[in-house]
């Protein structure tokens, strides 16, 4: 079968994608996989607790589980037991091994936002070589694209990436954070909440502002609506005050009267922090929260973000003073990890808690075997819930950020 050149077939996919519905979208790259010389192409979307990868239905297959009365379930490929779920581990292509018995070959392409992993996509062919796979890669970044613009306001795919009912509290945090990976050429933040789909109190942000990363990590008192909704109110405060020119000291003192006028009786532990990824100057506040953790060369440097901690904000009826700046400098190459509590004081059927060197050691591990930081932050979850048999008793969220300057 003679293919179309990959342009056309991009520029067709795009034009077609900006009124495409959520399930057109498998019909969409199934007809550019064809155009392009595959026998096949599919898409699969990680869950929101990345444990599988989800199939997007086609229209003939949505016609037919709804004739089913929606009883027949979702395919789905598991994370860390596949070859399509080593593609978006390691974000890299993987093609299954020739079989005598075969005629098709099945390649999976990771579908990569930007830095931030969404899914894989799936191609097959008599033969996938290099130049197939390339064009291969190229329609799989414009399906991440058509994906990102689509999910936030699109309830077939939510739906596809949820597992079960979400609380509202949890609900209300997940619309106010950002994507879980972004990032550029000189700096990579990604971050992870767990209970995902009863998250109470923690939330996170983090943003790019020129060559500044902003990041964020709250810890709101309390496990219920009040503290999704107190910590949304933090992050509104954190964005708004920066946004028009305010500095971290600045962001601090309006979450705290914020939360004074609006949640009154409401504490909320924070770090707030500033990452120049030209100078790899680091500065950050550290309101009632646990320390940062600094990993350099494969090692936690013990005590190096260790500062005085200010009281949590929420307490302006105190007589306290401005939270003190904090800063450092980094070295191209370094990694910071934030966590709140609930990761540290995570605890086994037996009372054993996780720790901080638990939580050390498992993310050194990760990269140092070479993972990308999505993927250590993922098993380092996964990690943690196993330590509490799957029902942890508080929120647990880990934000790390890479500085990897080009050229350093």
């Amino acid at each position: 079968m003679e293919s179309d050149t990959l342009g056309s077939v991009l520029a067709d996919v795009l034009a077609a994608s900006h009124r495409v519905g959520p399930r057109e979208i498998s019909d969409l790259v199934q007809d550019a996989g064809r155009r392009l010389g595959l026998t096949d192409a599919g898409v699969y979307v990680a869950d929101l607790q990345q444990s599988d990868l989800v199939a997007l239905l086609t229209s003939e297959q949505t016609r037919s589980r709804i004739a089913e009365g929606g009883t027949v379930g979702l395919e789905t490929l598991p994370i860390d037991n596949s070859l399509a779920g080593r593609a978006y581990r390691t974000e890299t292509v993987q093609v299954s091994l020739p079989d005598a018995d075969d005629t098709e070959r099945t390649g999976w392409i990771p579908v990569v936002d930007g830095i931030g992993r969404l899914g894989v996509l799936r191609v097959t062919a008599p033969d996938l070589d290099a130049s197939l796979l390339h064009r291969c890669e190229a329609l799989a970044g414009l399906v991440a694209l058509i994906l990102a613009t689509k999910q936030p306001y699109n309830d077939l795919l939510a739906d596809t990436m949820r597992t079960r009912p979400m609380s509202l509290q949890a609900e209300l945090l997940w619309a106010f954070v950002p994507p879980r990976t972004i990032g550029t050429s000189a700096v990579t933040s990604t971050a992870l909440l767990e209970p995902a789909y009863e998250v109470g109190g923690d939330a996170y942000d983090h943003s790019l502002a020129g060559e500044v990363l902003h990041l964020t990590l709250l810890d709101a008192m309390g496990h219920d609506l009040a503290s999704g909704g107190c910590s949304a109110v933090a992050l509104a405060a954190c964005r708004s005050t920066r946004r028009a020119g305010g500095q971290l000291v600045d962001v601090a003192e309006e979450i705290d009267h914020t939360l004074d006028r609006w949640i009154p009786e409401r504490l909320l532990t924070c770090v707030l922090a500033d990452l120049d990824t030209t100078t790899g100057r680091f500065d950050w506040i550290n309101c009632g929260h646990p320390a940062p953790l600094l990993i350099r060369d494969g090692h936690v440097v013990t005590g190096a973000l260790d500062r005085a901690v200010h009281p949590p904000l929420g307490l302006t009826g105190y007589d306290i003073p401005a939270p003190a700046l904090h800063s450092t400098q980094l070295q191209p190459g370094d990694r910071l990890l934030l966590f709140t509590d609930g990761v540290t004081e995570a605890r086994s059927s037996t009372g054993e808690l996780f720790g901080e060197q638990r939580l050390a050691d498992a993310v050194v591990r990760c990269l140092t075997a070479g993972l990308p930081a999505p993927e250590a932050l993922r098993r380092l979850i996964r990690q943690i819930l196993v330590h509490q048999d799957q029902r942890p008793h508080d929120d647990a969220t880990v934000l790390l950020a890479e500085w990897h300057p080009p050229g350093r």
